[in-house]
């Protein structure tokens, strides 16, 4: 893959290459050890978002009778300060060191999930899902801007698609062991993180290689805030317009504030000496294509993914359980075709993967238009819905690691900043996917079929998106 990374990644034998901060010319012997204990952090972001989701029904049992908009920030809470996190936390990662960060979001993020799954009253646990959140806007970026270095060019594929998969396997994993852990007690649900996390800070303190600190700049406020509210307000519209109504002067007013901040914020990048989002990411070959790819991508997941799932629990009556272990082939697609991504790229290029990724997702989409019907059986699913989730599967497996990738193409004093704003992409197609879906469907708890086809065929609109940014990354010649 090609890469304008300079210099080589540090080592103990040369602390001037590790300044850099570029690529090694041996690859790094404990490359994969770093991969898992980077990706540790991917998965506890993720699956906390799907299990407390599936746990959602039980914390309000145990508050009740709290009300409705205050439990919607058990969810919103998390999902609104990681996302408005992400691009300040990583440029503070790429200043005061990877290593560092990675550790120190690890350990706030442990203690926070002890005190969720401690806390006595709603408030309590309400802040310490915002702490979470907090926790994981460091986790998320450094993750792979630590892992990214590790790898020489031409494995980087493997290792992004490595890290996808561990994304997707949480992603669908999290209604199964949310479930599960929720039916005994859902404070289980957040308790669980605790140890792993322990695991995860004594293997990153022996292993992580030590990144220098980058070149100190004065914080930019007004960009800062800016960003924050931009990034904040959009989310909470997005997944607050369910409760609030789409139409609602409180939806409507949050995504104005939310569009001038964004604004306000390119006026001021521009301008300012220091910007807390330098424009020149957005001049890095390939990177603006991923950022707007990955955005329109995640758009058309999250509605996937919330489509299929109340089509088996609300149409077909599919047991929460049964549910996620029919969602099961599309994360077993992903491992599989991400154990291959190395290889497929450098037979077809980064843009051919991504391209083909893409149009499988269109694909999946207009499977589940044409074919899904009200019927849940055994035969109505195989036939019906499994040749979809396969494509789906096999689209994330390919699409993910060329977009996530475009992050190490950028110098490696900006590789947290770049993984943050490519973070952002996700969280903000997330929110937004879900939002769409849910106004597609009118908010009804059990969609009829027709709605879920509406909702499919914007998902395959917004995979189209997708296809067009993969056009404009990376090459297109085979061995690239």
């Amino acid at each position: 893959m090609t890469t304008s990374l300079s210099g080589r990644r540090r080592t103990g034998a040369s602390a001037d290459a590790g300044a850099r901060g570029g690529v090694s010319d041996a690859p790094d012997p404990r490359r994969w050890l770093i991969l898992t204990i980077a990706s540790a952090a991917q998965f506890l972001a993720v699956l906390d978002l799907i299990a407390v989701t599936i746990a959602f029904p039980a914390i309000g049992r145990d508050f009740a009778p709290a009300p409705a908009a205050a439990l919607s920030w058990v969810l919103n809470g998390y999902t609104v300060v990681l996302a408005a996190l992400l691009v300040p936390a990583g440029r503070i990662a790429d200043e005061v060191g990877r290593r560092r960060s990675f550790l120190i979001g690890m350990v706030l993020f442990g203690a926070a999930s002890a005190a969720c799954g401690a806390a006595p009253t709603l408030t309590l646990l309400i802040a310490a899902r915002v702490l979470q959140g907090m926790a994981a806007a460091v986790l998320i970026p450094t993750s792979l801007s630590l892992a990214l270095p590790a790898f020489p060019p031409h494995e980087r594929a493997s290792a992004v698609g490595a890290w996808t998969a561990v994304s997707a396997v949480a992603a669908s994993s999290g209604p199964v062991l949310g479930g599960l852990l929720a039916a005994s007690d859902w404070r289980l649900v957040f308790l669980v993180n605790v140890p792993v996390v322990l695991v995860a800070v004594a293997a990153g303190v022996r292993l992580l290689p030590r990144t220098p600190r980058g070149e100190r700049h004065a914080l930019d406020l007004p960009g800062t805030a800016l960003v924050l509210l931009c990034i904040g307000a959009l989310v909470t519209a997005c997944v607050q317009a369910p409760e609030w109504g789409y139409g609602a002067p409180a939806t409507l007013v949050t995504l104005a504030v939310g569009g001038l901040a964004g604004a306000l914020g390119v006026r001021h990048v521009r301008r300012a000496a220091e910007p807390v989002v330098d424009p020149g990411l957005f001049r890095t070959p390939g990177f603006t294509a991923a950022t707007l790819g990955l955005l329109g991508y995640f758009v058309a997941y999250a509605a996937m993914m919330l489509g299929a799932t109340l089509l088996f629990t609300e149409v077909w009556h599919y047991s929460v359980r049964t549910a996620g272990l029919a969602l099961a082939p599309w994360p077993l697609t992903v491992l599989v075709v991400s154990a291959l991504s190395g290889r497929i790229v450098a037979a077809l290029g980064e843009r051919l993967t991504g391209v083909i990724g893409a149009l499988s997702f269109v694909a999946a989409d207009l499977w589940w238009v044409v074919a899904a019907d009200g019927s849940g059986g055994g035969t109505g699913y195989a036939a019906h819905f499994l040749p979809g989730l396969m494509l789906a599967g096999l689209g994330t497996g390919l699409y993910q690691p060329v977009m996530f990738a475009a992050a190490g193409l950028l110098p490696a004093r900006q590789l947290s900043l770049g993984s943050g704003v490519l973070m952002v992409s996700r969280q903000g197609g997330t929110a937004l996917g879900v939002a769409v879906l849910i106004a597609v469907t009118c908010g009804q708890q059990a969609p009829g079929m027709g709605e879920l086809r509406v909702g499919w065929l914007v998902a395959a609109a917004m995979s189209v998106v997708a296809v067009g940014a993969a056009l404009r990354v990376g090459g297109g010649g085979r061995g690239r």
